[in-house]
C-alpha cells in the first residue's frame, strides 16, 4: 500500500481544492476524470497556482461504468469520492436522479473496499440532512438528521443524495466496516474559485450580479468555504475518530437577503437585490422554473448547523459566511465571469 489518494472528479470545485490541499502534504494522487485529454486543464490550473503536480496522475473512469474504478483504487491508501453530478434543473421525476448517484457511490465504495483502502471520504450534502416536515421556522441540523426522501415536497436532487448516502451507509455497516466511511455535508459552497471551475453555488451570486436574481428569495442556509470544506476532507481522511460519522461542512447561515446586502456593500457600482420575493411567488415560480422548484421546501426557514463537534474532532474552524461570499465574488471578478 503505498501513500496515494484517489480523487473522484479532480475537475470539480471542491474535489480541485481537496488535491491541491493532499499534494502539499507530500501524498500521490490520482484523480479520476471523463476525458484525460480534457482533464489536462485541472493539472495545468493547479501548477498555475504553484502545486507541485509531480505526483499527480489522471486516470479515465465515469461513475455510471463499471470500467477503470478497480485501476483507479489498486493500492490507493485513501480515497475521496467527490464526484456527483449537481443538475441545474431538477427532473420532474423525483426518483430519476437516484439510480445513478446510487449506483455510482456504491461502485466507489464497493471498489475501495475491496482494494483495503485505510479510509473513504465520500462527499455528500446538507440537503441529505434537511429536506423533512415539521421543521418549524428554525432548524437546527444535527449529525443524525436524514432528508426524507419520500416526503413530496423534496425534489430530484436531495432525494438522490439521501437515497446515495444511506446506501452507502448501509453497506459498510453490513459488512462491520463503518470506521472505515466518514460523509462530508457541505451546505452551501463559496469562497475562491482558484482553479476556475466553479461551484454550482457560485451560480447564485453570478445570477445576483447579472440580473437573473433581481429579488432574492427568502431562504437561509449554513454556508461553507471551499477552502475549509477541502480542509475537513483532508482532516477527515486522517483522523481516526472521523471514521463512521457524517462531518457538516459549515460556518453560519445567511439568508440570501444579507448575502445580497453584504455583495451590495463590497460593490455599491453594482445592481444587486435590494427586495425579497415574497413567499407565495417563489412558491408560484417552483412551478414553472425547476430551478427554483428545490428551494420552495426551504422557504422562510433559517437552517442552522449544529456542527462544533465537527471542530472538536478534526480541528476545522471554518471561516465566517461573510468572508466565503466575498472571496467567491472576488474570484468570479478575477475570472472574468461577471463584470461591472
Amino acid at each position: 500500500m503505498t501513500d496515494t489518494v484517489l480523487v473522484t472528479g479532480i475537475s470539480g470545485f471542491i474535489a480541485s481544492h481537496v488535491a491541491a490541499g493532499v499534494l502539499e502534504q507530500g501524498f500521490a494522487v490520482r484523480g479520476t476524470v471523463r476525458n484525460k485529454v480534457k482533464g489536462e486543464r485541472i493539472v495545468e490550473a493547479l501548477a498555475a497556482q504553484g502545486v507541485d503536480t509531480s505526483k499527480l496522475e489522471l486516470v479515465e473512469t465515469d461513475l455510471d461504468k463499471d470500467a477503470g474504478w478497480k485501476d483507479a483504487v489498486k493500492d490507493c491508501r485513501y480515497v475521496q469520492h467527490i464526484a456527483s453530478p449537481f443538475p441545474l434543473d431538477a427532473p420532474s421525476n423525483r426518483e430519476a436522479l437516484v439510480p445513478a448517484a446510487r449506483a455510482g457511490a456504491m461502485r466507489v465504495i464497493e471498489q475501495a473496499t475491496g482494494a483495503s483502502a485505510e479510509r473513504i471520504v465520500m462527499t455528500s450534502s446538507m440537503v441529505s440532512m434537511m429536506g423533512q416536515a415539521g421543521r418549524g421556522d428554525h432548524m437546527l441540523v444535527k449529525e443524525n438528521d436524514w432528508s426524507d426522501p419520500d416526503w413530496k415536497p423534496l425534489t430530484a436532487y436531495p432525494v438522490s443524495k439521501t437515497r446515495a448516502e444511506r446506501a452507502v451507509w448501509d453497506y459498510v455497516e453490513s459488512h462491520n466496516m463503518k470506521d472505515r466511511l466518514t460523509t462530508v455535508c457541505p451546505g452551501l459552497v463559496f469562497g475562491p474559485d482558484t482553479y476556475d471551475n466553479s461551484g454550482a453555488s457560485l451560480a447564485i451570486l453570478k445570477a445576483m450580479f447579472t440580473g437573473k436574481m433581481p429579488m432574492t428569495p427568502r431562504v437561509a442556509y449554513p454556508i461553507v468555504d471551499v477552502r475549509d470544506c477541502a480542509s475537513l476532507h483532508i482532516k477527515a481522511m486522517t483522523t481516526p475518530k472521523a471514521g463512521g460519522r457524517r462531518l457538516m461542512s459549515a460556518s453560519n447561515t445567511l439568508w440570501m437577503s444579507e448575502i445580497a446586502t453584504i455583495l451590495r456593500e463590497a460593490y455599491p457600482k453594482a445592481k444587486l437585490p435590494r427586495r425579497e420575493l415574497s413567499d407565495i411567488a417563489v412558491k408560484l415560480a417552483g412551478f414553472f422554473d425547476t430551478s427554483i422548484k428545490s428551494i420552495v421546501p426551504d422557504v422562510g426557514i433559517f437552517h442552522e448547523a449544529d456542527a462544533a463537534y465537527v471542530t472538536g474532532l478534526t480541528g476545522v474552524v471554518p471561516r465566517p459566511a461573510k468572508e466565503a461570499v466575498l472571496a467567491a465574488a472576488e474570484s468570479l471578478f478575477e475570472n472574468g465571469k461577471i463584470k461591472l
